[in-house]
């Protein structure tokens, strides 16, 4: 590997390290403001990260940071779930949970964003030098890593946020049938980025599209941050894996 790919991966790794304390801290908060202070006594309403860490959510970041499989290096992992006490939660165990979850997911996404359009307004000549560039990969990264880990947690997979929306919006005899898919969550979400790619690659039809859903994920990512910085795809696309 290359000294540059390492270089973009570490951004990758710490762009993630970044978000998932975004993602947590905003949850833990929520639940407070809820008045729901069991995150906040757990300690989970916190920017040190090592609160934050789940270890296999950290090790998937970076291992699709350093060995990308089919899509190009990127950072999907989780941090350690937000537990919260449902019946303390203001509007109600459903509502409150439900706000709970969908607040780590807005919050990425408006820092995803948010820091793409601000790219608008670097200065063009920061592509003339070397350590200059760095910046606007790091900033291009960082965006992209928000805007990932925000989508990334919609799917209704444990121990992603999605498992838990859906949970709260399920029938109460359908939701606990749906709990008992919490066992093989993370089984699943390593079968979707690693399994299928390797046998699509092992069996030379890594065309089909099932084989290749982190790559069309990663590139719609990528879509949006070039949407938001106002850059041509191509452009941003450069930035992000040179």
């Amino acid at each position: 590997m290359s000294l540059i790919n390492v270089i973009l991966a570490l951004m990758i790794i710490g762009s993630f390290m970044i978000a998932m304390v975004i993602h947590q801290y905003t949850q833990a908060l929520t639940a407070s403001l809820l008045g729901d202070p069991t995150p906040r006594s757990q300690g989970r309403q916190s920017l040190n990260p090592g609160v934050h860490i789940d270890p296999l959510g950290l090790l998937l970041s970076i291992v699709m940071a350093f060995m990308p499989v089919v899509a190009g290096p990127m950072a999907l992992g989780w941090g350690k779930p937000i537990k919260t006490d449902p019946w303390k939660l203001r509007g109600g165990p459903n509502v409150g949970t439900l706000l709970v979850s969908l607040s780590g997911i807005v919050v990425n996404l408006i820092v995803g964003f948010l820091v793409a359009f601000l790219i608008r307004f670097l200065p063009a000549d920061l592509i003339l030098n070397g350590f200059s560039i760095r910046f606007i990969q790091f900033v291009t990264v960082f965006a992209s890593v928000n805007i990932a880990l925000g989508l990334f947690n919609i799917l209704p997979l444990y121990p992603l946020d999605g498992y838990q929306i859906l949970y709260t919006l399920l029938p109460s005899r359908q939701a606990l049938k749906f709990a008992r898919s919490a066992q093989y969550g993370p089984l699943i979400i390593i079968a979707i980025l690693f399994v299928l790619p390797f046998l699509g690659t092992v069996t030379r039809t890594d065309g089909f599209f099932l084989f290749r859903l982190s790559y069309f994920f990663l590139q719609g990512v990528l879509s949006l941050v070039s949407l938001a910085s106002g850059y041509p795809l191509l452009i941003t696309i450069s930035y992000y894996l040179f």
